[in-house]
């Protein structure tokens, strides 16, 4: 079989979708859950200008990125496709944290065959450039668009921040298992 290309986001999908909660906590003395972030955007959690919120957030990558927590069950489907599958790692993270973003994948055992930090979330042209037969993401309009313009699936991992309705071709999943059981009934089809 042939080797497919896999696209995969990395915030949100490979780490732990609550990431941030403790740290928007924290520093914004907020008592938060995952399940009280309803949109992707953040700013309207925080009772901040969003200038201050995009300087705390940028003083605080680093710090956030290295401690994340691995989305439960990724490592374990990752970890089974690797070396079966190319696994291209596309990211709104800017380029300035690859070598953070490199040693976290690194210390939580995560093989890839390339880490692309585009610095925004179009990810469209990083899709087609790379050629990616399959995408996963946990951003909502990201997953559309992808799908849409690319032609290809995506699977979108469940939160309470990406509800909106998907088309079909955007195939929702609560679970690295249920996005693996998924995978390996598609590739029969292929």
């Amino acid at each position: 079989m042939k080797k497919l290309r896999f696209g995969i986001d990395i915030d949100g999908t490979v780490t732990s979708p609550d990431t941030f909660v403790p740290y928007l906590n924290e520093s914004f003395q907020l008592n938060i859950t995952l399940d009280d972030i309803k949109e992707y955007d953040l700013y309207p959690l925080v009772s901040v200008s969003h200038e201050e919120f995009d300087k705390w957030f940028i003083d605080n990558e680093p710090r956030i990125y290295t401690a994340s927590p691995l989305a439960e069950g990724a490592n374990i489907v990752l970890s089974s496709w690797a070396g079966k599958h190319e696994l291209y790692f596309i990211s709104a993270r800017g380029k300035h944290l690859l070598d953070v973003t490199k040693e976290w994948f690194v210390h939580n055992g995560i093989s890839y065959d390339h880490i692309e930090l585009i610095g925004t979330h179009h990810k469209i042209a990083a899709v087609k450039q790379y050629e990616v037969d399959i995408f996963f993401e946990d951003k909502h309009d990201n997953a559309v668009m992808i799908h849409k313009e690319c032609g290809i699936p995506v699977l979108l991992f469940d939160t309470p921040y990406n509800r909106d309705p998907i088309p079909e071709g955007v195939i929702r999943v609560t679970s690295w298992q249920e996005a693996s059981d998924w995978v390996e009934n598609w590739m029969k089809t292929k």
